[in-house]
């Protein structure tokens, strides 16, 4: 079991998190993350090495969790009026942000500390919980949506295989012909 799952939000703890993660941050930037040490964050971060150990195990873990932290949406999905404008706007957006050097980078540190795949889950909810805001606003407007799962499957999951596995093959217009395939193939006529 990892240690993260006994950590508590708010109060100290959501300042230890916050302090420890952007030491981590400051200190990537100054010189890499291969020689990032626990003792050098705990100092940065005005902690105990203990606390770090404690509760992140070890650096990967801590980078993992930081990596997670990172991949959050910093806001809701714009709205361009339409479920097709919102959807292909938001998949380019998904695949330029996660095929770039620093999101490639996130996704493979948030996946190499995961002993028991709740990172994974988590950037999956983070994905669920935008493409869930789009159907609910087009459905508010009346619009024919497909299902979450649909779009995850048809338009999410190609993408996150493609930035893994197949970089090179990546650009707007291969996430605009995913949420095509999704409104002329996948959804049932109204």
């Amino acid at each position: 079991m990892s240690p993260r799952s006994a950590v508590r939000p708010g109060g100290r703890s959501a300042r230890v998190q916050q302090s420890v993660h952007a030491a981590v941050l400051e200190l990537q930037a100054e010189q890499g993350r291969a020689s990032l040490t626990v003792p050098q964050i705990a100092a940065r971060a005005g902690v105990t090495p203990s606390t770090i150990y404690r509760r992140w195990g070890d650096v990967q873990e801590l980078l993992s969790d930081v990596a997670v932290e990172r991949l959050r949406p910093e806001a809701p999905p714009a709205d361009f009026g339409n479920l097709r404008e919102d959807l292909e706007n938001w998949a380019v957006d998904f695949i330029e942000e996660m095929s770039s050097p620093p999101g490639r980078s996130y996704i493979r540190d948030a996946l190499a500390g995961d002993p028991d795949g709740s990172n994974a889950g988590q950037c999956s909810a983070y994905a669920i919980e935008q493409v869930e805001a789009i159907l609910a606003r087009a459905a508010r407007r009346g619009e024919h949506v497909p299902d979450t799962d649909t779009v995850m499957d048809h338009v999410v999951a190609p993408m996150m295989y493609r930035v893994l596995f197949r970089p090179g093959l990546l650009d707007p217009q291969y996430a605009r012909d995913l949420v095509t395939a999704v409104f002329y193939r996948l959804m049932p006529l109204p």
